[in-house]
């Protein structure tokens, strides 16, 4: 295995992403099939440290989950209570509930830690 080390800077970074793209079509079980593993955790960790992606903003979230299910406005109403309260929410005027949060999750599988950020 070629030099493997922990990536602590960007230079690090860029040599193990070089490193990868040269051995990218390893075979497994191979040595450079277990550098290319290694190095992808490698990679994975300091793209985390490094670049962490935010979670989307809750409503955002309802939203686009609603589109995905062709969800309407009354679909959501038929989750968290009246169809007033529904608008509400997805006009950001009413914070979500700890009920609302909880019945969005289980319903429209949205992670709780999505829906219990500030918005």
């Amino acid at each position: 295995m070629k030099n493997l080390k922990p990536i602590k800077t960007e230079q690090d970074y860029n040599q193990a992403l070089e490193r990868l793209e040269d051995i990218f079509d390893a075979k497994p079980n191979s040595q450079e099939g277990d550098e290319l593993e290694i190095l992808g955790i490698l990679i994975e960790k300091y793209e985390n440290e490094n670049f962490p992606i935010e979670l989307p903003d809750p409503i955002e979230a309802i939203k686009f989950r609603m589109e995905q299910l062709n969800f309407s406005q009354n679909d959501l109403a038929n989750i968290i209570g009246l169809k007033s309260r529904a608008s509400e929410i997805l006009n950001k005027k009413r914070k979500l509930s700890l009920e609302m949060i909880r019945n969005l999750s289980e319903k429209l599988h949205i992670p709780s830690e999505v829906l219990i950020q500030v918005y």
